[in-house]
């Protein structure tokens, strides 16, 4: 099952109301379970660079099926791929990438926000989840 136009855009309503809420504004990317785009906002003040990055955390997020921030654990200095990183066209370990899934556990996408602190992007994202998780009950 593929990820919806819908299911997409709902995350991103769900993302920026809760970005809106905080006075932050904030760049939320969806890909489709093959890391492509399927729904973008940028909100007006955020940050040109935020639009990379926020691709880039749902990217690592689809691509690992796994939050944005776990990923740092395998390529931090020390760990056991230093320098994961820079694969995939580089990826950004750290939080505010989550992936979505369908009701049976399958990975059909990704949300990735960018435009405050890490902490400030993971707790839009998780609204941006939360919007579409409801959707899937």
């Amino acid at each position: 099952m593929p990820i919806s136009s819908h299911q997409a855009h709902t995350a991103i309503d769900g993302a920026e109301s809760k970005a809106r809420e905080m006075g932050l504004p904030v760049v939320v990317a969806v890909l489709d379970a093959g890391a492509h785009l399927k729904a973008f906002r940028r909100m007006d003040g955020a940050v040109l660079a935020s639009i990379d990055i926020a691709i880039r955390k749902a990217s690592t997020a689809v691509l690992f099926q796994a939050n944005s921030e776990a990923v740092w654990e395998y390529c931090k200095p020390g760990a056991p791929a230093p320098g994961l990183e820079l694969t995939n066209g580089g990826l950004a370990p750290f939080g505010g990438g989550i992936p979505l899934k369908s009701p049976d556990g399958q990975v059909i996408g990704a949300l990735g926000v960018s435009g405050g602190t890490v902490a400030q992007d993971v707790e839009v994202a998780q609204a941006g989840f939360a919007a579409f998780k409801a959707l899937t009950r």
